[in-house]
């Protein structure tokens, strides 16, 4: 008796949107009217998934702009298969381009997208949804594979695997397990890493001071949800925005190893002459890393090159629109930063004689560490130094002047693109992404002026930079405390850790994962599971990509960078759907054949 053919799908996010949208838009070349079964696997609805899903509060922003958000490929994405445009989310809101929409419309969006996908697919093809969560995943290398769902007996059995799971949670390490042991012991409570919206924040009472490590976009939901999502409001804009409470908020002491928030979202268009992108970390400098032996050192062999590209970026935009603030002629400039190598003395003093205002200079390292040296007299010393350093920030990346700060998140953008190039070569260091996410990823001017409001009106306390936090078990309290402020100790009966879990080998919070370690993925040394840059199969210990299985996504290290992708800007999310959804069409396709064998086996 014949069977239909197979595909499971694990993970109906965005990701998983996008590769059913990729392989409807394939179906007819590559596969014609020929039946198939699609099943995708979610616990949370099609389209949206779980960080985007509708019943979430309206308060929750997304961290992009309407008019920078689309689903949909158009003539700048790189693919084999078919352009198929659609609007973006302000076009299809119709709101505003320049707004920063809730989550709730980014999820109406996302379902909408789906469903549009869903409907694309000729009717040979049938979709089947599972609202439930794959455990695991078995079967031999060269035949059909099953998937085991929560709650069902029987597997699902498939040709053909492609893990888009997104985010995953984690289990908590060595640290998160003692502080939950101390909160049970002492009656406290204790947060761990975790999805703002999905923490209990019940727990956090009205007016008590609450101890807060992490100061990334995690903080600002947490920072809305206990304020505004508790009744509170804001009068007045701008400088003069006030915080009026409610009466129920907690007090937020919050710190992080910066010290500071993530940089301000950049608050206008970078027009005139761009950087012209790569320069000095680009196919060819790439390419001279993977002819090497054994995998690349990032913080040794990448890092610099990093540096001077984005270094690159800043003068470049520097001398196009502000030759007034150099000494030098823009030729000589570049043929002097040309040959000086990277993160040294004879690159620092050509900058140096160049530019001869540091304020205009890029110093990465900097940029890294604000607050490092800096100490404090008293409390109110530092949330005074603090809000100064947030204003600036804000007022800064709303000023055309310093656009080659607008320059240098292009220069951002053009490097996750190499990096993707290095792919399986390169061992994901946890480090670039927490700095990348610091320089680019930051939250929408509005936010941080809310921060400001609630800093001015009690409601939040800035900790300081290089926050450590003790159990002081003889009071039955957490304590924090930071070098800016010598000798002074925050004491709080509620701790919440401000980040998401971070991917880990030993400690995923998914058993589908753990299963595939077990079973001998390859994956980098932070959980990521490694895949063939070539078209996004599973890489097993022994290099050999899995013919039968695939995965696109933040969990892989093939990872974008962002979120979503701006129209116009090359897609590198939607190419890579593109070749999966090609790969996998054509393995079903040819089925009873000899499977070719991949390009990088």
């Amino acid at each position: 008796m014949s069977r239909r053919p197979s595909i499971v799908i694990v993970g109906a996010g965005p990701r998983g949107t996008g590769f059913l949208e990729r392989l409807a838009a394939n179906v007819p070349e590559l596969y014609g009217d020929h039946p198939l079964d699609v099943h995708l696997v979610d616990p949370h609805p099609p389209g949206p998934g779980r960080i985007w899903r509708t019943e979430q509060s309206p308060l929750l922003w997304m961290n992009s702009q309407a008019e920078d958000v689309t689903m949909f490929t158009d003539e700048t994405v790189d693919l084999a298969g078919p352009v198929r445009p659609g609007p973006t989310l302000a076009e299809w809101a119709g709101i505003a381009g320049n707004s920063f929409p809730t989550r709730p419309q980014q999820g109406a969006y996302l379902r909408w997208v789906y469903e549009r996908a869903r409907a694309a697919l000729p009717a040979s093809v049938t979709v089947h949804e599972h609202r439930t969560s794959a455990l695991r995943v078995g079967g031999a290398r060269a035949g059909r594979q099953r998937v085991w769902l929560d709650g069902e007996a029987e597997p699902l059995v498939a040709d053909l695997v492609v893990l888009t799971v997104g985010h995953l949670d984690a289990r908590p390490d060595t640290e998160q397990r003692a502080l939950a042991g101390f909160a049970a012991r002492h009656g406290l409570v204790h947060l761990p890493p975790d999805f703002t919206a999905d923490a209990d924040l019940d727990a956090l009472p009205a007016g008590e001071p609450v101890l807060v490590r992490g100061f990334g976009l995690a903080f600002v939901d947490l920072m809305v949800l206990l304020t505004e999502g508790r009744g509170g409001h804001y009068e007045g804009e701008g400088d003069t925005l006030v915080y009026v409470p409610s009466g129920k908020e907690p007090v937020l002491y919050v710190g992080s190893r910066r010290g500071v928030p993530y940089h301000s979202k950049i608050g206008y268009v970078l027009d005139g002459e761009r950087p012209p992108l790569p320069r000095f970390f680009g196919p060819e400098q790439t390419d001279a890393l993977l002819r090497r032996d054994g995998p690349v050192d990032f913080r040794r062999e990448v890092w610099p090159l990093i540096d001077k590209e984005l270094g690159w970026a800043h003068y470049h935009r520097l001398f196009s629109t502000h030759p007034e603030r150099t000494t030098l002629a823009w030729s000589d400039f570049e043929r002097a930063y040309e040959d000086a190598p990277p993160r040294g003395a004879e690159i620092a003093a050509v900058i140096a004689a160049a530019v001869p205002d540091p304020a205009d200079r890029l110093d990465l390292d900097a940029l890294d560490h604000p607050l490092d040296g800096l100490r404090y007299d008293s409390a109110e010393a530092l949330q005074q130094g603090l809000r100064d350093y947030i204003d600036e920030d804000v007022t800064r990346r709303h000023d055309p002047a310093y656009s080659p700060d607008a320059a240098v998140f292009a220069g951002l953008l053009s490097v996750y693109g190499q990096l993707l190039r290095l792919g399986k070569h390169l061992d994901s260091d946890p480090w670039w992404h927490g700095f990348f996410s610091y320089l680019a990823s930051g939250p929408p001017g509005p936010r941080l002026h809310r921060l400001l409001a609630l800093s001015r009106a009690g409601v939040v306390r800035f900790l300081g930079p290089g926050v450590t936090v003790e159990n002081d078990e003889e009071h039955g309290l957490f304590r924090a405390s930071s070098p800016a402020l010598p000798g002074e100790w925050t004491e709080a009966r509620a701790l919440v850790e401000a980040r998401i879990p971070d991917p880990t080998l030993e400690l995923s919070g998914s058993p589908l994962l753990r299963g595939l370690y077990e079973e001998g993925v390859r994956t980098t040394t932070a959980g990521l599971l490694v895949v063939d840059p070539v078209d996004g199969r599973l890489l097993e210990r022994d290099g050999r990509p899995h013919p039968r299985r695939f995965a696109l996504g933040p969990h892989t290290t093939a990872r974008t960078g962002s979120a979503f992708t701006r129209p116009r800007t090359g897609g590198v999310a939607f190419g890579q759907n593109d070749v999966t959804a090609r790969a996998a069409l054509t393995f079903l396709r040819d089925r009873d054949h000899r499977l070719p064998v991949p390009l990088s086996a």
